[in-house]
Order: structure tokens, then sequence, then C-alpha cells
């Protein structure tokens, strides 16, 4: 990227000069702004801010910045991060036996599409389940899980979370459902992709049930994990059209493609802090 780059986010009850007082601060701090985006929800009332910046002193400590800006932060109640970009976040994926969304997400990874470390892959079916895939040099972590094992899997899940220090979790067709306890202690930072049709369809064999129905769009949605089912923040969503022509079988290969785009979509911006939460929906700054 050139000279150190620092990405502040923020959000705070909307009053008259925020923006003056963040760009006034970070001017008198010699940093330049690269790229500033904002918005202001007129129905919560609260104000979103993304800003790009470099300082003038090569050599800028992350810390320093953070402390100078608290006091902003304070005077308008901002809940905010301040981050490096050049420091990428450490990445938990978590698969069940569909691999396209972790195959996909793999190879951009791989060629620098989606800059972040991923510490660990954790799975509820063996490695020999992703033998085609390149996964060498990632930690992988076969977790078996059943309905009389879930707390105590989901412990393994926390232990591998907390000793890699994950900052983000990423559920690539991941098919079981977090307890209400692991949703919660995940809560902002954990991302699930599922699919999404008009009419909705839950339960085995959605692809079936939509054909069915003779359904005209298919879809997928990636959202933030709750304890809600399927209820969280959405990031990002697509939709592709369908015709009594296709076929449950074409349904599911449509499908795979739209899940695994909104999902890589998503997970790029989140990884680029362009995503704010916002109650029970989010604000994308878009690039």
């Amino acid at each position: 990227m050139g000279s150190q780059q620092f990405v502040l986010t923020l959000s705070c009850p909307d009053r008259p000069g925020i923006v003056n007082a963040v760009s006034s601060h970070l001017a008198a701090q010699a940093c330049n702004i690269l790229e500033a985006q904002q918005y202001g929800d007129p129905e919560t009332t609260r104000f979103f801010m993304r800003i790009v910046f470099h300082s003038c002193d090569a050599k800028a400590p992350l810390d320093e910045l953070r402390n100078g800006f608290m006091t902003v932060a304070q005077r308008f109640g901002m809940q905010w991060t301040l981050r490096d970009r050049s420091q990428c976040r450490r990445v938990l994926l978590m698969v069940s036996k569909f691999d396209h969304c972790l195959a996909d997400i793999l190879y951009r990874w791989r060629i620098g599409e989606l800059p972040m470390e991923i510490v660990g892959i954790v799975a509820n079916h063996p490695r020999e389940t992703f033998r085609h895939l390149n996964v060498d040099g990632i930690p992988f972590h076969y977790l078996p899980v059943d309905k009389n094992s879930k707390l105590a899997q989901e412990a393994q899940v926390r232990d591998v979370i907390e000793h890699t220090r994950v900052e983000l979790v990423v559920l690539a067709r991941y098919m079981q459902v977090l307890s209400d306890e692991l949703a919660g202690t995940l809560a902002g930072r954990c991302i699930n992709i599922h699919h999404s049709f008009l009419p909705g369809f839950k339960g085995a064999r959605p692809y079936h049930q939509a054909h069915r129905r003779g359904v005209k769009l298919i879809g997928a949605t990636a959202h933030f994990v709750t304890p809600e089912l399927d209820e969280g923040p959405i990031i990002e969503q697509d939709i592709e059209r369908v015709s009594h022509h296709d076929t449950p079988e074409d349904m599911i290969r449509i499908g795979r493609d739209i899940e695994r785009r909104v999902l890589a979509r998503a997970l790029r911006h989140v990884l680029d802090d362009r995503v704010l939460i916002d109650g029970r929906k989010t604000v994308v700054f878009f690039s």
C-alpha cells in the first residue's frame, strides 16, 4: 500500500461538529486523510464514519495514535476502532461437508485478494473429506459433533479460538447451529452464509423445496451471527433468476456460485473495516 496506512471507524450519537473534530485532530497529529465516508442514520440518530489516513511520521506508533484519539472519542461518546491496515486479522474458518465456500476463500486468500491470516480450519467432518483442497500449512481441527456432544464440541471450538487469538470467525457452510452462548460470545466477529429464497425455505433440501414451489429467484445472504438463527445484521446479498427449465440440481449449482461470491464479498468488506453494525442492520461503506 505504499506508506503506512491506518483505518479509523466510529459510530456515536449524531450531532454537529463530529467530522470537524475528527479531521482537525488528525490534521493536528500530522496525519493526511486518504479516504473518508460517513452516514447519519435518521432512524437511529447515530452517525457512522470510516477514514483511511497515513501519518507524516513514518514511525508513528499505533498505540500513540489511539491514545491521542481518546479525548475526541470520549467527547462524542464514540464506539471506535483504529487499525494499522498492514496488520492482517486472524481468521478461523469453520466448515462442514459442503466445501465450495471454503475452496473459494482459500483460493482468494492465496492470490492475495483476501488479506488475512488463517489461523485454522475447524470441521465436523474428517480431513479426508477435503482431500482435493490445498490446506497445507493451515492447522486443521477435526471436531465431530452430534446432539449428545454439542456442548463438549463447542468447548473445543472455544479453546481453538482462545489459543489462536482469533479475531474473526467465518462459517463457510458450517451446518451446525451455534449455541446461544457461543453466538453471543462471537457477536460482531462471526460471519455466516446461507441460502435465501422468496419465499424462504428452511430445513433439509431447500433447493428441492424451492423447485417444487416454482421459485423464480434464488440467492444467498451473508450476515453476522446472533443467537437468533439467521436473523443477524446483513452484510451482503445477491440473487439470480431461475425458471421452470431449471432442475433442483441446476439450482444447487447456481446456489453454490451465489453463496461463495456473496461470502467472499462480505469477508472482504469486513477485513477492510467497511462494515459497522447499526442495531439489527449494518452500514457498509463500499469502495
